[in-house]
């Protein structure tokens, strides 16, 4: 079974029922981590909104909203942008999205546990570039593409320790 999609503008989270939302980049995170995401939201008193540019897999469940975005070139990160706010939670691997929400002083994991902070931020997005830039030159570096146990875990202990925070 899956989340009804949203299509265009979805409302604002109910502030009342959920003090907070995760949002998640649905395009690239990968399924053990939705999955654990889904599983967060159904336990604690979260809302989890999948924003994505294509329907994703996902089961359902109250306060799991799938959002289908317009097609286009980070529509889906405008979106989580525009939606984020104070004592949210962003997941994404997407740096430069990841830059804008640290901004907005917006708490960001990645998949992999690893938080995104004002301390960070720049160096981060100092190493994306640099390889983006080989990778245009056909000088590409090797991208570590399994997700496993490990992974996995990490990225649990960082979603649980930022809930914890934020939550109180």
């Amino acid at each position: 079974m899956t989340a009804p999609a949203l299509r265009g503008r979805a409302a604002q989270p109910d502030r009342e029922q959920s003090p907070m939302t995760i949002y998640v980049d649905a395009d690239s995170c990968p399924r053990p981590a939705r999955e654990l995401v889904v599983r967060t939201a159904k336990r604690r008193p979260v809302k989890a909104v999948f924003a994505a540019n294509r329907p994703i897999p996902l089961e359902t469940g109250p306060g799991i909203v799938m959002e289908i975005c317009p097609p286009g070139e980070g529509s889906a990160d405008n979106r989580i942008v525009e939606l984020a706010r104070a004592g949210d939670l962003v997941i994404t691997r997407d740096v430069p999205l990841a830059s804008r929400l640290v901004e907005k002083s917006i708490p960001v994991i990645d998949d992999r546990g690893r938080a995104f902070t004002r301390d960070n931020i720049r160096e981060r997005l100092s190493l994306r570039d640099f390889t983006v830039g080989l990778a245009e030159h056909g000088l590409g570096i090797e991208r570590i593409v399994s997700y496993g146990r490990k992974e996995l875990k990490s990225f649990a202990d960082s979603l649980d320790r930022e809930l914890r925070r934020l939550l109180g």
